[in-house]
């Protein structure tokens, strides 16, 4: 059976091809450490679990749908300001924000790239 081809690794302007199901070469491997830990070690285990549930029982409309004059059922509880680690931050209900995910995955991917994170 042959095998997948090499595919570029994810780092922006890196041309090393990776085998597939790798994303990053050896040299940027340490660079995005964020994407290799589970959830749970980096703070969303089953506390967090229970409080962004009960926070969206009680929110229950994405806050940027009803800014554009919809109403759309919210999924996500989005850190307003990114915690980056910050435990404080992070349990801080006031910067919780609840979303849909097409909003969240905007703002993360506009707010959040490429950022690294400390725990």
């Amino acid at each position: 059976m042959p095998y997948r081809s090499r595919i570029p690794c994810r780092h922006p302007g890196c041309p090393e091809l990776v085998p597939y199901g790798t994303k990053y070469c050896t040299r940027h491997k340490p660079l995005h450490t964020e994407e290799s830990r589970s959830a749970a070690s980096r703070g969303y285990g089953g506390k967090w679990q229970k409080a962004s549930k009960r926070f969206l029982e009680a929110h229950p409309l994405c806050t940027r749908c009803m800014a554009e004059g919809r109403y759309e059922r919210a999924t996500v509880v989005d850190h307003i300001t990114p915690h980056r680690g910050d435990a404080r931050l992070f349990w801080d209900e006031a910067n919780w924000q609840p979303l849909c995910k097409h909003h969240h995955d905007v703002k993360t991917r506009n707010e959040d790239h490429d950022q690294e994170y400390h725990y």
